[in-house]
């Protein structure tokens, strides 16, 4: 059995290793070709290229890589063409995957396709389902409720299970020796703040965070704020929390093993963090939060026309309730956050329904069950044998 697998970012070679490690246990004769990182290498993958020529992002960063970009896209194509596999599997990157397997495609209509990760159609731009839907047979869904979109617009779905549901926990004695290797009370109110991991979130979020939290420890003045930061970012973070009240404290990721960024999460009492995954990792932790969001004035006002649902945050959109407080656009305020933020370090109603909807949402997402790249591994033959 020949599979041709392709993955343009880190994220994407995660999935992609797991469903190669699903396949293999149940597939002795299956073969891997295509794109991809080192975790796919470490499954036996030689990658047609480097998979870093494909984590490009923002328009200005891919106009200078355009030629190199297209043919790039021509070269993957024919190489599936010559190789003629059984399936094609192409992990998230749309933009360059659906190009190279509409090139595909059009050499070999015959050609069965299978692609990982829904696009949120249920959030904005719906008629995307329809274009994937050209070129692409099955989709394997990371979030419950995606299969009956990607349904209606003709493809076969399975939900297989968020590849978070799988990433440990930090345990209660973690949590302690965190608060205690940094000097912070066992009973100290411990605030994780999270402005977000690139260069644009933090500048337009660090300063209404920093305000918020100056209102927060006015009323809890003892409360300590812990900022953990991707080790690129450290420094603009350094210079941004400059005007922060409490000395926060900073793990710079490129010096502080994952294991402590796992602890800071699962010791803190409550989150102020940027909209975005990130709410699925402190829901892993059973860490209540607030949510914030700020783009740039024309984005929000496309994104405020094009959004289809009232909530961005996948907590409340995956348990379906909307326990998790955001504030968005015009509503990243401090005078608005500090309150939630108090709210929920006090305990009560809003802090035991966060806990609710966190342990709703990942039961629904596939804690405790078979292992994402094993679902998905059995999805995909399941679907070629359809």
């Amino acid at each position: 059995m020949k599979v041709f697998v392709i993955a343009g970012e880190p994220s994407g070679d995660a999935l992609g290793a797991a469903l190669m490690e699903g396949l293999r246990s149940l597939r002795v004769d299956v073969d891997f070709a295509g794109v991809g990182g080192p975790l796919m290498a470490e499954q036996g993958l030689h990658s047609q290229f480097p998979m870093e020529e494909l984590s490009i992002m923002g328009l200005a960063e891919v106009l200078p890589k355009y030629r190199a970009l297209k043919r790039r896209i021509r070269q993957t194509a024919q190489a599936i063409t010559a190789q003629a596999p059984d399936v094609v599997v192409t992990i998230d990157s749309p933009d360059f995957c659906l190009r190279v397997l509409a090139q595909a495609r059009a050499a070999a209509p015959q050609l069965k396709t299978v692609h990982y990760v829904a696009p949120s159609v249920w959030a904005w731009r719906p008629k995307r389902a329809a274009k994937m839907a050209r070129v692409v047979d099955h989709v394997l869904a990371l979030l419950p409720f995606e299969p009956p979109y990607m349904e209606a617009a003709g493809m076969s779905c399975d939900f297989v299970g968020h590849p978070l549901t799988t990433e440990p926990v930090a345990s209660a004695a973690e949590a302690a020796a965190f608060r205690a290797s940094h000097g912070i009370a066992a009973d100290a109110p411990l605030i994780l703040a999270l402005p977000g991991s690139r260069k644009g979130e933090i500048e337009r979020l660090a300063p209404p965070f920093g305000a918020a939290l100056t209102q927060v420890l006015a009323e809890v003045p003892e409360a300590q704020i812990v900022v953990p930061s991707v080790g690129a970012r450290v420094a603009q973070m350094r210079a941004a929390l400059s005007d922060w009240p409490g000395a926060p404290l900073i793990l710079d990721a490129s010096s502080v093993p994952i294991a402590e960024k796992r602890a800071a999460f699962r010791a803190a009492d409550v989150a102020l963090a940027a909209s975005g995954t990130v709410s699925l990792e402190l829901a892993a932790a059973a860490t209540p939060m607030v949510i914030a969001g700020r783009m740039n004035a024309l984005s929000e006002i496309l994104m405020k026309r094009l959004l289809l649902i009232d909530t961005v945050t996948l907590v409340n959109l995956v348990s379906e309730t909307r326990a998790v407080a955001e504030f968005l656009g015009p509503d990243c305020i401090a005078e608005d956050m500090a309150p939630a933020v108090v709210a929920l370090l006090q305990g009560g109603a809003e802090r035991q329904a966060q806990l609710a909807a966190m342990e709703l949402t990942m039961e629904r997402l596939g804690r405790g069950g078979e292992a994402p790249g094993l679902r998905a591994a059995r999805s995909v033959l399941a679907a070629l044998e359809r």
